[in-house]
């Protein structure tokens, strides 16, 4: 089992940037596929991009080009810089963790508390 802590959420202006941090605890880091969702009310909770266990990375199509992820395994902590932000991606912002199986990523089943990222 992992937990999952975010933080780094907040308002700017479009345009701008934010860096949300993810800091992973619990059992052993590296098994586990790790991904970032976001979540408007009324809609259904969007992948936003994927770090899988093979160090593969992707991206959902409305954030290619302005987001990035990365982990610092020596610190457990997964990062999504987010650049050009547009209002479009004001949202809940989680971090979620999924078992791996058969070198597969499993769904995801570990989540964050969620942080909040607002762009006007």
């Amino acid at each position: 089992h992992v937990q999952l802590v975010e933080s780094g959420g907040g308002s700017v202006q479009a345009g701008g940037s934010l860096s949300l941090s993810c800091v992973v605890s619990g059992d052993t880091y590296s098994t586990y596929c790790m991904a970032w969702f976001r979540e408007v009310p009324g809609k259904e909770r969007e992948g936003v991009a994927e770090f899988d266990n093979h160090g593969a990375t992707t991206f959902a199509d409305s954030v290619k080009g302005r987001f990035t992820i990365s982990t610092d395994n020596a610190k457990n902590i997964l990062t999504l810089q987010m650049n050009s932000l547009k209002p479009e991606d004001t949202a809940m912002y989680y971090c979620a963790a999924a078992i791996v199986s058969g070198g597969y990523c499993r769904p995801y089943s570990y989540w964050g508390q969620g942080t909040q990222v607002t762009v006007s």
